[in-house]
């Protein structure tokens, strides 16, 4: 009898926990993302004094450039993070990052060779909306919506056009040396898969672990709403910054 009840009291109480378990999450994922968006900055300042001193072919710095960016940069995190959420077969992994890695590597190399730059507050919030969509994505909203769910292999390509963009416009702004142009360019996209690598080896640990829980599938959802709500916070965080500057 008083497991029947406790159980009762559990199923009411159920929808409040979950609730205060989003806003949790939510918030310390807007938490983070301002943290990283503080840091990113400050980082972007100092490489950018660096860069500015440095001409010739240097590999190395750039390397280190390109693997710091993607390893600390949240927004990229953000997504990656959707992408391999219900991916548990290390080829499906591995296909999804190949692609996304085609996607950003592809946009961040010639839009700077060719010097085309997107303004970084609304490159910056269409990385946020990849992270709405991919959310969006995983808890099965666009086939209760419309119908039909969108091919993710095409989307995953496309926002990673996108996130190429992003990093393309940022290195543009360090206004580096043409000379060794090509080489250092190679370089730092080096870095940046070295840095996804990085990065995807900590969320498959993390996920890993997470998926031998009962609490896995309990919270799944809420945990795609949350990193829903974090895309939507980045988004109303670059547009207001493109609106007020």
């Amino acid at each position: 009898m008083r497991e029947r009840s406790l159980d009762v009291i559990l199923d009411r109480y159920r929808p409040i926990w979950q609730r205060i378990s989003l806003f949790l999450m939510a918030t310390v994922l807007l938490l983070f993302a301002c943290a990283n968006q503080a840091l990113a900055h400050a980082v972007a300042e100092g490489d950018k004094g660096y860069i500015q001193e440095i001409s010739g072919v240097n590999l190395i710095p750039f390397m280190y450039l390109g693997a710091k960016h993607m390893a600390t940069g949240y927004d990229h995190i953000l997504f990656l993070l959707g992408v391999i959420f219900f991916l548990y077969r290390m080829k499906h992994i591995a296909l999804y990052v190949t692609l996304f890695a085609i996607g950003h590597s592809t946009t961040m190399l010639l839009g700077v060779y060719f010097n085309v730059g997107i303004n970084s507050y609304i490159i910056d919030a269409i990385i946020g909306l990849s992270v709405v969509y991919k959310a969006l994505d995983n808890i099965g909203a666009f086939q209760r919506w419309l119908g039909f769910q969108p091919n993710t292999k095409v989307a995953t390509v496309v926002f990673g056009l996108f996130h190429g963009f992003g990093l393309s416009t940022k290195i543009i702004e360090y206004n580096i040396s043409p000379d060794g142009l090509i080489p250092n360019l190679l370089a730092f996209n080096v870095g940046v898969e070295i840095g996804q690598l990085i990065a995807l080896g900590t969320i498959l640990i993390a996920m890993s672990y997470w998926r031998r829980t009962a609490s896995f599938w309990r919270h799944a959802y809420t945990a795609n709403v949350a990193m829903m709500c974090a895309g939507f916070i980045l988004i109303g965080y670059q547009l207001t910054g493109y609106f007020v500057s």
